[in-house]
Parts: structure tokens; C-alpha cells; sequence
């Protein structure tokens, strides 16, 4: 019987200076102390990485989150309840994200949006789809009130995204983290405003789509992100990710872009500080 291949360990691209990691998951990671999180810090900037966003899946990685934030000044966060925990989005819990969503370190709300794909595969855990479209909906008007970026997740919800977002009341900026959606799904979101993030499944190997709509984002409706712990970019996928690994999915965006990475680096972070407005 033939052995798997070990898989390689993960070593950051060389330096690309000005990059941003504009949405990525540190308490996941394992950073939650103070020294724990400048070790990763201090990682990324040795790869070029200025600034990150940190995000939490619930109410209390949220506040996790925002910790970060405080802690490191390279460090800012995303608060929100995710939507397969929608049901979590209680009183307590929406007047504690109207404190989180209210201070100056935590810049986006998010990331909350639709999920479907956990509602076939474990339903017993996961909010039903019309408690995830009323949380996301408390999450639009928070970002609409606290004038903080929209953050949002998709995963197998595209009609369901677009049509709440299409009715709903418009934050100035709108993100789509981790975009894997279909083509026309891009071109729809482009034309509306919204900001398309790419993570380290835009490099993966069968992901042409994927690479074409990177390719079609304008320069201000483009950032880059790790969503580590996932999302490893190539080589390394299947590895733990974490941010100091961004430089290999910037890569590829300046290649389907063609354009020179120090260039792409320099757009990005420009939309990172507009619409995060840092």
C-alpha cells in the first residue's frame, strides 16, 4: 500500500511589502494572550503583512476579536454572530454586539450573511434559514447605524445574499469575504459596489472561475484575506493557515490580474483603509 505524500510545511512567499490580511480568524488560530497574538503579528510583518482583521464566529471569539484589537495596534476587528449560530442572537447578545460594533477598533460587522451548505449537512446544530435571514438582517442595520463595512459569509446562499441585500437598507461598504461564488454572482456584486475578498482558494488548482472573477474585480472592489486557519493557499493546502502566509494568494491575484504584486499590495491596502476606514 502506497504512503500519502507528507504534506510540505508552510513557509511564508518572500516579502511583499504594504500586504493586509483583511479578514482572518487569530483566537482560531490559537492566538488569544497578548504574547500569542504578537508572535503572529510579528510573523506577518516579516512578510510583508501591515495590518489584519480579525474575526470571530460567535458572540464571545468576538469579543475575543476586539481584544486583539487593543491589544496590537495592527490589529482591528470584525464582530458579529456567525449564521449557522443565529439562533445565539439573542437580547444579551445584540446589545453586546451594539457595544462591540460601536468601538473605533472594531471596523466591520461581520461575518454574518447565509449559510445553507451546514443546514443539509447538520441541521440539528445549525440555525434554519429563516433565523439566519433575520439575524442577517439585525447585522445590516447595525452596520448601517454604526457606519462600519458589512462582512459577509456565503456559503451555498447566493439567491438568498443577493435578494436581502438588494431590499434591505445599503451600508457605505459591503464585503464579500471569501468570495466563491459563481461568475454571474461576481458580475452582480461588482456592478452593485461591493468588495470582493479573495482567499487562498483562489489558488487551488481547479479554481479557474474563481481566478476570472479576481481577474474582473476593479481596483477598490478587491482585498485579500487568509480566513485562517483555513483556507491554506497553494502548496500548502490542507495545512494550518495562518496570516503570515498571504504573500502565495497575492501572488496569484497579481498574476490573474497581470499586474506586479508590489501594485496589487498597494490597491488592496488602499481599499482596506477606505472601507474600513483605518
Amino acid at each position: 500500500m502506497s504512503k500519502k505524500k507528507p504534506r510540505p510545511t508552510p513557509v511564508p512567499a518572500e516579502p511583499i511589502a504594504g500586504l493586509v490580511d483583511a479578514h482572518t480568524h487569530l483566537a482560531s488560530c490559537g492566538a488569544r494572550t497578548a504574547e500569542e497574538i504578537d508572535a503572529f503579528v510579528q510573523r506577518a510583518v516579516a512578510a510583508g503583512v501591515e495590518r489584519i482583521c480579525t474575526v470571530g464566529d460567535g458572540l464571545d471569539e468576538a469579543e475575543l476579536a476586539l481584544e486583539a484589537a487593543h491589544l496590537n495596534e495592527r490589529v482591528f476587528a470584525a464582530c458579529a454572530i456567525h449564521p449557522t449560530r443565529a439562533h445565539e442572537l439573542d437580547d444579551d447578545a445584540r446589545a453586546r454586539l451594539q457595544t462591540m460594533a460601536a468601538d473605533a477598533r472594531c471596523v466591520a460587522v461581520g461575518e454574518t450573511g447565509i449559510d445553507t451548505y451546514w443546514i443539509k449537512h447538520d441541521a440539528e446544530r445549525t440555525a434554519p434559514l429563516d433565523v439566519q435571514e433575520e439575524a442577517f438582517r439585525w447585522h445590516i442595520d447595525l452596520a448601517v447605524k454604526t457606519g462600519k463595512a458589512l462582512m459577509i459569509h456565503n456559503r451555498e446562499g447566493d439567491a438568498e445574499i443577493m435578494r436581502i441585500l438588494d431590499d434591505a437598507p445599503r451600508p457605505e461598504h459591503v464585503i464579500l469575504h471569501c468570495f466563491s461564488s459563481p461568475l454571474d454572482v461576481a458580475r452582480e456584486a461588482i456592478e452593485r459596489g461591493y468588495v470582493l475578498s479573495f482567499a487562498g482558494n483562489v489558488t487551488f488548482k481547479r479554481n479557474e472561475e474563481l481566478r476570472e472573477a479576481a481577474r474582473l474585480a476593479p481596483a477598490g472592489q478587491l482585498l485579500v484575506e487568509t480566513d485562517a486557519p483555513y483556507m491554506t493557499p497553494e502548496p500548502f493546502r490542507g495545512a494550518r493557515n495562518e496570516p503570515s502566509l498571504i504573500g502565495h494568494t497575492a501572488k496569484v491575484l497579481a498574476e490573474v490580474r497581470d499586474m506586479d504584486v508590489a501594485d496589487v499590495a498597494r490597491d488592496i491596502s488602499e481599499t482596506f483603509s477606505r472601507v474600513y476606514g483605518v
